[in-house]
């Protein structure tokens, strides 16, 4: 393993336990890619955020968050552009970029996604939320799966993992109302807030709890589509990503139907599963795994669903 990967394993596991369970599956040189593009995605996350491996957060002003922004687009740039990079998490992004064939525009709309955070942007609809998931979610997921051996210019495969990143992000907002509301943070589409009756600026009012619990229901509703969508997609990976993927798939899946039976109580603490689950739900995955790579590469996979897509 090289220094950069060893770098990044590190933090992932620091940073993502989910992730960093999920990512065991894969082969040896798939793991370290994946791994280095994830501790990437995570360092800009956090520095945005000022935190440090999701933890931690230290208010920033806006001045600072700025300058952070506009360097995350230059050093981001200037990687993808092969110039010598001092900071491993863009050292790490770097290799794995121009090894793999990451298209810069990927990358860059991935930042454009913390710039909408950066900017306090405001979702009127679910299609503008579905926007944003992409940016910071889906963008991940079709760069994860060139990662996996995807070609760039497999749209059908890439679709469905741009599917799984919208699943994700759906369940983490679900996840984090609360949360993300406290931080000055709506990802909620001002249609739904109007309907259920919650003004944006008193998501975290403990006397709008049980509204917020029907709105995170309806997210985790919102995401199954784009869970069953992804599914179809592991066919075209190889058997250890494909059981990699299908086991983050049910263990973030497994969140959101947390958050969903904890209802009005879900934000007392942060909603996890336990070791027992993940443990269940990678097995369950290796099945799922085993099946995308017998029966449903003999069989016409169903034409993705109607819905919401920026590829």
């Amino acid at each position: 393993m090289t220094d950069l990967a060893a770098v990044s394993r590190e933090s992932i596991q620091k940073g993502s336990q989910s992730f960093a369970a999920a990512a065991a599956l894969f082969d040896p040189v798939t793991r370290a890619d994946a791994e280095m593009l994830y501790a990437w995605c995570r360092h800009c996350d956090d520095a945005i955020d000022g935190q440090t491996l999701g933890h931690d957060r230290v208010a920033l002003d806006p001045q600072q968050v700025r300058l952070i922004l506009e360097g995350l687009y230059a050093q981001t740039r200037s990687a993808l552009a092969g110039e010598v990079q001092s900071d491993p998490a863009f050292a790490a992004f770097q290799a794995v970029a121009l090894r793999r064939g990451i298209p810069e525009a990927w990358a860059i709309e991935l930042i454009d996604g913390f710039a909408m955070d950066v900017e306090g942007a405001r979702y009127a609809n679910y299609d503008d939320t579905l926007k944003y998931c992409w940016h910071v979610a889906g963008a991940v997921g079709v760069m994860m799966a060139v990662v996996m051996g995807v070609r760039a210019g497999d749209l059908t495969t890439l679709r469905r993992a741009q599917d799984l990143g919208l699943a994700f992000q759906l369940t983490n907002i679900a996840r984090d109302i609360v949360e993300d509301a406290i931080n000055d943070r709506v990802y909620l589409p001002d249609s739904w807030l109007a309907e259920a009756g919650v003004p944006a600026g008193q998501l975290a009012a403990a006397e709008h709890r049980h509204a917020v619990a029907v709105l995170a229901r309806r997210l985790v509703a919102a995401a199954e589509p784009y869970y069953r969508s992804a599914r179809w997609g592991l066919r075209a990976l190889p058997f250890r990503s494909a059981w990699a993927v299908a086991a983050a798939l049910g263990v973030y899946r497994q969140i959101g139907l947390a958050v969903v039976a904890r209802g009005a109580r879900a934000w007392d603490s942060r909603t996890s599963t336990s070791t027992a689950m993940k443990a269940l739900r990678a097995a369950q995955g290796g099945l799922i795994a085993l099946r995308g790579a017998t029966l449903d590469r003999w069989r016409t996979p169903p034409e993705r669903p109607p819905l919401w897509s920026r590829l």
